[in-house]
This record gives C-alpha cells, sequence and structure tokens, in this order.
C-alpha cells in the first residue's frame, strides 16, 4: 500500500493524510458528546440520555422475527446528538442588532480552526507515508503556536456581541489562556529536551526504546519516568484549563457571567462553538497520548525483542502475533487512549466544583509554571549526571541510577522550600477545605 500511495500526486496524499484526520474527529464529535452525558449520568447516579432511537417493532409485519414483534430494543439515546445537531441546524439564527457583524460571523470559525489544525502533526500510527499529515521538525513548537490562536476566536465572540458580560467572559479566556499555555510549554519542554527533537514521531520511538535504558523487554513511556510523570500531571491540568473545561470554565461561567462569551449566538454558529470545544478535547487528548503514553502502542512491552529472546516457544510466537496486533491496529490503541483521556475529562467535570477565579490564576502562576520550570531543570541536570557517570564507569546501569537519584534529591528539595515558602506566605497555595455532614435524626440537630 505504501507503494502504491506514494506514486500518487504530492496534491492527493495531502487531502488523503487531511481527510484521515479531519474526518474522524467530526465523526466522532457527536459520540463524544453522547459519551459525556452518559458517563455522568453513571458517575451522578441519574438518568442519561436514553429515549432517541429506541426501535419499536411492528407487531403485525410478517418481516420481523416473531421473537421481536411488539417489543422495543433500546440503543441507550445513541442518537440524542444527532437529534440535538438537527434541533440547532433549524432553530431560529438570531443576530443582534447592534453586534459587529465582521467580527461576529467570524468568530466560531477561528475557535473551530485551531482545533483541526493542531492535528497536523499528530501521528496515528507506525505508517509514515499516511500519518502525521506532516512530519515537521518543529511539531510541538506548531502545536504550541496553533492552540494559542483558539483564544482569538473566544476573545472576538465576547467582544462582537456589543456585550459587556460576554467581554469579560472573553477577557477571563484570555488571562486563562496564558497562565497554562506558560506551564504547558514548560512541561513539554522537559519532553523535548529528554526526546532531542520537537518531532511527535521521534518522541513516540523515544518510548519503544528500554526502560531507562536497564530493561529492554518493557517500553520508556515517559509517564514511567519521575520527570515525565511530573511533567504529564502538569501537562494534564494545563490541557484542561485550555478547553476551558470543568474546573476552569470561567469563561462560561454560567452562574456569574450569564452564558460567557457565547451568549448572543444562536443555532449553528453556536454549534460550531460546542463542537470546537469537543474537537479541543479529542486532540488534547492525542497529544498526551503521543508525547506522555507511548503513541500508538497499545502496551508497554517491546514484543520483538521478547520474541527474540525468549526460550519458551508459546511466549515467542504470542509476542510475535502482540507485536503485528500492535502495528495493525495502531490507529485503535492510540484512539483507545484518546478515549481514555476524555473520560479523564469528564470525570473531573463530575467531581471538582468550578475554581474561583483567584484561585485559577494562583495555580497556574505560583504551583504549576514554577513546578515545571524546575522539573525542565532536573532534566536537563538528569541528562548531564547520567552520560558522565555512565562515562566514567562504563556502565551504563550507574548513570540511570545517577540520573533518578539526582531526581529524588530534587524533589525533596524542591518540595522543603515550597513548604516553607507556603508557610511564610501565611495563605497557602491551594486552600484547604471540608465539608462535615451530619445526621438530621440525632438529637439536637433540627430535621429540615
Amino acid at each position: 500500500m505504501a507503494d502504491w500511495f506514494s506514486h500518487l500526486h504530492p496534491a492527493i496524499q495531502a487531502l488523503i493524510r487531511v481527510l484521515l484526520l479531519v474526518v474522524p474527529i467530526l465523526a466522532l464529535v457527536p459520540g463524544l458528546i453522547w459519551w459525556e452525558r452518559r458517563l455522568l449520568s453513571w458517575m451522578q447516579d441519574r438518568i442519561g440520555p436514553n429515549r432517541v432511537a429506541t426501535i419499536t417493532w411492528s407487531k403485525t409485519s410478517k418481516f420481523v422475527p416473531p421473537f421481536l414483534r411488539g417489543k422495543k430494543t433500546s440503543i441507550f439515546g445513541l442518537l440524542q446528538p444527532i437529534a440535538d445537531g438537527v434541533k440547532l441546524f433549524f432553530k431560529e439564527d438570531i443576530t443582534p442588532s447592534a453586534v459587529d457583524k465582521v467580527i461576529y460571523f467570524i468568530a466560531p470559525g477561528i475557535a473551530l480552526f485551531p482545533a483541526f489544525a493542531l492535528g497536523a502533526t499528530l501521528p496515528w500510527g507506525p505508517y509514515p507515508s499516511l500519518t502525521p499529515i506532516s512530519n515537521a521538525n518543529v511539531g510541538v513548537l506548531y502545536m504550541l503556536a496553533i492552540s494559542s490562536l483558539g483564544v482569538y476566536g473566544v476573545v472576538l465572540a465576547g467582544y462582537s456581541g456589543n456585550n459587556k458580560y460576554s467581554l469579560m467572559g472573553g477577557l477571563r479566556a484570555s488571562a486563562q489562556l496564558i497562565s497554562y499555555e506558560l506551564a504547558m510549554s514548560m512541561s513539554l519542554a522537559c519532553i523535548v529536551l529528554a526526546t532531542g527533537s520537537l518531532r511527535m514521531t521521534d518522541m513516540v520511538h523515544e518510548q519503544e526504546k528500554p526502560l531507562w535504558g536497564l530493561a529492554p523487554f518493557l517500553q520508556n513511556w515517559y509517564v514511567f519516568t519521575p520527570f515525565g510523570f511530573v511533567a504529564m500531571v502538569v501537562f494534564l491540568i494545563c490541557m484542561v484549563a485550555e478547553t476551558n473545561r470543568a474546573p476552569f470554565d470561567l469563561p462560561e461561567a454560567e452562574n456569574e457571567l450569564i452564558a460567557g462569551y457565547h451568549t448572543e449566538y444562536s443555532s449553528m454558529k453556536f454549534a460550531v462553538f460546542f463542537m470546537g470545544e469537543y474537537a479541543a478535547m479529542f486532540i488534547f487528548s492525542g497529544v498526551l497520548a503521543t508525547v506522555f503514553l507511548g503513541g500508538w502502542n497499545a502496551l508497554p512491552i517491546n514484543w520483538d525483542w521478547v520474541a527474540q529472546h525468549s526460550t519458551i516457544p508459546v511466549f515467542s510466537g504470542l509476542a510475535d502475533i502482540m507485536g503485528k496486533l500492535n502495528y495493525w491496529l495502531a490507529p485503535l490503541w492510540f484512539m483507545g487512549k484518546i478515549t481514555f483521556m476524555i473520560s479523564v475529562y469528564i470525570w473531573l467535570r463530575a467531581t471538582l466544583p468550578r475554581l474561583r477565579y483567584d484561585q485559577l490564576m494562583s495555580l497556574g502562576w505560583k504551583s504549576l509554571l514554577p513546578l515545571a520550570t524546575v522539573n525542565f531543570i532536573v532534566v536537563g541536570a538528569w541528562i548531564l549526571v547520567s552520560r558522565i557517570v555512565a562515562e566514567n564507569a562504563s556502565n551504563q546501569m550507574m548513570g540511570a541510577i545517577a540520573g533518578v537519584g539526582l531526581w529524588v534529591v530534587a524533589g525533596v528539595f524542591v518540595y522543603s522550600i515550597w513548604r516553607v515558602l507556603n508557610k511564610m506566605s501565611g495563605e497557602p497555595v491551594l486552600e484547604s477545605r471540608s465539608v462535615t455532614l451530619v445526621d438530621p435524626s440525632k438529637e439536637g440537630v433540627a430535621a429540615s
């Protein structure tokens, strides 16, 4: 297939690559909306979408099997997002008279564009002729640059509506983006430094190497390294804030700023904002899976090494089969990781209350950015110490052990400084709160 594809015109090759990215996103967004509603209903012990697409079989039709006649078959409201899309399409499109019409109509498109442009350097599998769209040597920088454009659609939407509360929502989004984009950049810089490349594909290949250079049968997914785990936690928090999802959904805080920056939008223009949010969730989840979770690899196991070095024929054959499945079903494993990360998004929404604006700013500037910066410095020291020790000891294991020891010492040192500064300030960076539940049936407690 690679030979056939390579002989096509470059424009046709580019078009196929683009379609392989855009079509799945557009097709999966309704499914993501349905999954969020169903998962939230399970977590909150309530009924989610369960009526739309229920099939009622005819009682008299000869074409219906006897065991189905007169019965109902439910597919758990799977077509509810489609019904909502049709409803939005046919709703009246209201344009307020005082809006800046040019900016008003352009803003939804600007908000949707970055979600699709971000996927240009995202590899879906080990098929260089098909994915990514462009294996640019500045992939991570491109991703950060494009992600920063998303705030323009939000700010312009709030500004163009000639509504002060919508404008405040847009300004909140811009401040939030700046605050968390810096920490996100530093967390990705740690991985760039460890990989030695800005390409997404190089990051995946680097994670296919032996774990810490010591265990050749395991892959070196960055989530399993100390610096990679810290960077992933910072990136996870920042990507939730970048997509304006709970608990960072202050730009559209309904209880504070009416409906936020898209208050003056209706019908399909509102649907475009809605689609852009879920598409951004999809892409950022793919970036996290690529950079920290081994990309398209299903499990952190080097199946080729196991197949070649296993002394038991059964294990060798099984490893060979798993290696082939890992290769040919790579997009499926990648989609599974994206689905897991979107479930984390939903889990956070069902669990955490919305932050106050001062808490949001404090978390970004006082905790995440310093943590990501210190982690970046430690990664550089890790690499330097590991190489020096390995060269002097002529033993790669000694270099890896020295690197791990350095990270542990640095972690204890940084945590100690953070605790001291936290006590000196008199106010904790993250406020600790608790809720005490009482039993109204007990004596002395009035039942309400």
